[in-house]
């Protein structure tokens, strides 16, 4: 069972990454062809790519890895907002090992290796937090007799 969660959950991450990094290289391409700077154009991509992955993430987490099952809209906006805030903290991860990459490999696309491995260390720690602190079964309320 542990197994399965853990492939389950690599799949996952691996899939959200995929979804992160295509669509940084592709709103990266899009600001470069419109002569944008070269830093503009790889932030402006990894904002973009972290909204889509974090959105594939959620959908995917909340589904196939928690099972959890929000009451209404109001709760799934609720929990989607806690899920954001424990992605700050991983961001801060990726980001820094993708900028980190960006600025010491003056290399094309050295970025992407460390935005990549990032991803892996963010996607790691926010399980942990997600499990804690998201996606937690709330016990029921005993009624008085």
């Amino acid at each position: 069972m542990v197994a399965s969660l853990a492939l389950r959950y690599a799949l996952f991450a691996a899939i959200a990454t995929g979804v992160n990094m295509g669509t940084q290289w592709i709103v990266a391409t899009a600001a470069a062809a419109l002569v944008m700077p070269a830093d503009a154009a790889v932030y402006l991509g990894m904002l973009a790519g972290t909204a889509t992955g974090l959105v594939t993430k959620y959908v995917l987490d909340k589904r196939w890895i928690f099972r959890y099952h929000t009451r209404d809209a109001a709760h799934n906006m609720q929990t989607f907002a806690l899920y954001t805030l424990m992605g700050v903290f991983t961001t801060a991860l990726f980001w820094g090992t993708e900028l980190t990459f960006f600025y010491l490999i003056p290399t094309e696309g050295a970025h992407y290796l460390g935005g990549t491995i990032g991803l892996v260390g963010g996607y790691t720690l926010k399980y942990f937090l997600d499990r804690r602190w998201v996606f937690r079964v709330e016990t029921p309320e005993f009624a008085e007799s």
